[in-house]
């Protein structure tokens, strides 16, 4: 299990540390948005929206970039899967939502399953964040 779980872990580190450059160099112009059939109009108001703020998506593509790079190194791995948590989510419920076709919708959920692999892993880490724990005065 152990090899499988690693396996997740890296499979998710390439693909936030590839997917997360390849962003981070479009936002700053040093490479092309890469040609692909139009968005839904949904779809793009969504980008056209993290575009616009003129921060967030070079934080998201960076912050991607960041933690997936040490997910395939696998240093602070544990934290690192928190902390992408919530970006495989949505990047999971933007293609369920706005982009619902299968061929969309295959790498989100190749994702939230190596998501839910990798964390596996650290589960003894975790399961302290899901105790509740009664308040002493």
């Amino acid at each position: 299990m152990k090899m499988i779980q690693t396996g997740a872990r890296i499979v998710l580190g390439l693909i936030y540390t590839v997917f997360g450059g390849m962003g981070l160099a479009i936002a700053f112009g040093l490479m092309q948005m890469p040609e692909q059939e139009p968005m839904p109009e949904a779809a793009m108001g969504f980008m056209q929206g993290m575009m616009g703020t003129g921060y967030f998506f070079q934080l998201l593509k960076l912050t991607e970039t960041v933690f997936g790079f040490l997910l395939l190194i696998g240093v602070v791995a544990p934290a690192a899967l928190v902390i992408l948590a919530p970006v495989t989510l949505n990047i999971f419920l933007f293609h369920a939502f706005l982009t619902p076709t299968p061929g969309d919708m295959a790498l989100s959920v190749v994702m939230v399953i190596a998501h839910i692999i990798a964390m596996s892993a650290y589960w003894d880490i975790y399961q302290p964040l899901f105790q509740s724990r009664k308040k002493t005065t």
